[in-house]
């Protein structure tokens, strides 16, 4: 299940030769026009500063299939594999995943570890700017793991897929939570993808109510979610894993992502979106 660090039990463990700390910083480009945004892994950033002893986890390069039609797409078990493993995960690890701008870049990899059978995982509550906060010292200095062996245990029950949200509109009982902003769950405003909207029946739980956005630290105490399953999704399977997240922090162990959201849902002009 889902687990929270903070800044001062983290620096406890530095040393610790287990441990595998990852930056995982993306910033999106978003033009103000509308269209599709452009992503860009902070490698500049985590060179610059970071959490003394952490390597670089490229979301968009590598823990991600570069060859799908969308990005950040789910790569397969193969690929993830060899991914982590010249990343230094494997049996015996312990992982800790933080970024220096939103939490969703930590708990995309937080889940995307957990989607493949690794669950010593953790996100830095916070990231880089509660580390600093804690009057924490960061590093310069670039870091890379031994490599090891990762064995993919793939957890098809953490993934809706599109025939899964389908089935949904259709009637079949789940309750979908967007969690991006209400604007962008109305319709309203320039949209990142092809059709403004969100998917029918949806309810919306922005990211905004479950973290701080000047912080990046999760609210005081689980956050509550609509009965039943539940399916998160946003625009790119990204700022959902922030849902999936705080619903685990709740105790719900029975939420999905959908990975190919808005992204893969509104560019086929045969499935339905809802406005306003």
């Amino acid at each position: 299940m889902a687990a929270l660090i903070t800044p001062e039990a983290l620096a406890a463990r530095l040393g610790d030769p287990a441990l595998r700390i990852f930056d995982a910083t993306v910033l999106l480009d978003r033009p103000p026009e509308g269209g599709p945004y452009v992503a860009r892994p902070q490698r500049e950033r985590y060179a610059a500063e970071h959490v003394p002893g952490a390597g670089f986890a490229d979301l968009l390069e590598d823990f991600a299939d570069p060859s799908a039609p969308f990005p950040f797409a789910l790569p397969d078990a193969e690929r993830f594999a060899a991914v982590a493993g010249a990343h230094g995960i494997g049996p015996g690890a312990s992982v800790v995943t933080y970024s220096q701008t939103s939490v969703m870049w930590a708990t995309r990899l937080w889940w995307l570890l957990r989607y493949f059978g690794f669950d010593d995982v953790t996100v830095l509550d916070g990231g880089l700017t509660a580390w600093k906060a804690a009057g924490l010292p960061t590093s310069s200095d670039p870091v890379t793991y031994a490599p090891a062996t990762f064995e993919p245990r793939e957890r098809p029950e953490l993934l809706a897929t599109r025939a899964d949200v389908e089935a949904i509109v259709g009637g079949e009982p789940a309750c979908l939570v967007n969690t991006l902003d209400p604007r962008v769950f109305r319709g309203e405003g320039p949209s990142s993808y092809s059709r403004p909207g969100r998917i029918p029946g949806s309810v919306n739980v922005p990211t905004s109510g479950l973290v701080d956005a000047e912080t990046q630290r999760f609210a005081d105490g689980p956050a509550a979610f609509p009965p039943g399953p539940l399916v998160f999704y946003c625009g790119g399977g990204i700022s959902a894993t922030v849902g999936v997240f705080a619903a685990a922090l709740a105790g719900r162990d029975d939420a999905r992502l959908y990975d190919g959201s808005l992204t893969e849902w509104t560019a086929d002009p045969s499935l339905p979106v809802e406005v306003g």
